[in-house]
């Protein structure tokens, strides 16, 4: 049973890397300026806030999240659930082990990723790019490390909401694109446009 739901599973994530990956120029354009908008957004946000800084709000896991939030938009590891929750408890599983276990590398590295998977698997929040938001918890600047658990809140937190907040704009632009897939949101989002929508006039 376990054997052909892994089964399953294989064929739909080989059936969806494979239709997201169709010469398509509409649909790339669409994945480009998402892309492009929500880390530039993150990008814009740290030369602002930290522009002699060491770079914190720009951390490398928000790169893996864009490939899979705008690029492999049907994923279940690329949906809400997984992108805010995959890297929410990641981060605060790379602090914890940090403050526990501080300057010891060869151990809180892996510790920090491997206890994130668990913790992304059993919640039901697996995301890829968490595990380089609990490496880079242990293994990052002094500046990120000094954050502690407000790492979790920012540079995490805002981050995932602002490449959120894109993705469910450019990621609904065509008929074909649709984020995240969950119907009921499609629903939703229907009914809260069909009250904006302005009625002819009689």
């Amino acid at each position: 049973m376990a054997v052909q739901k892994i089964k399953r599973s294989y064929r739909k994530t080989k059936y969806i890397l494979y239709k997201e990956t169709l010469v398509d120029f509409k649909e790339h354009f669409w994945a480009f300026l998402g892309s492009f908008i929500g880390i530039g957004l993150i990008a814009f946000l740290q030369s602002q806030t930290l522009p002699e800084s060491d770079v914190v709000y720009l951390i490398g896991s928000f790169g893996a999240s864009s490939v899979l939030v705008y690029g492999v938009i049907q994923s279940p590891l690329a949906q809400p659930r997984n992108l805010i929750g995959g890297h929410l408890i990641s981060a605060i599983i790379g602090v914890t082990v940090y403050k526990f276990v501080p300057d010891i590398v060869w151990l809180t590295a892996p510790l920090a990723v491997s206890l994130s998977i668990v913790f992304m698997q059993m919640t039901k929040t697996l995301h890829p790019p968490g595990g380089a938001t609990a490496l880079i918890a242990v293994t990052g600047s002094n500046e990120i490390k000094n954050l502690g658990y407000w790492y979790v809140f920012s540079p995490v937190l805002t981050g995932v909401l602002i490449l959120l907040a894109v993705a469910l704009v450019f990621n609904n632009m065509t008929s074909n694109r649709q984020y995240p897939t969950h119907k009921k949101y499609h629903q939703f989002r229907k009914r809260v446009a069909s009250v904006f929508k302005i009625k002819p006039n009689d």
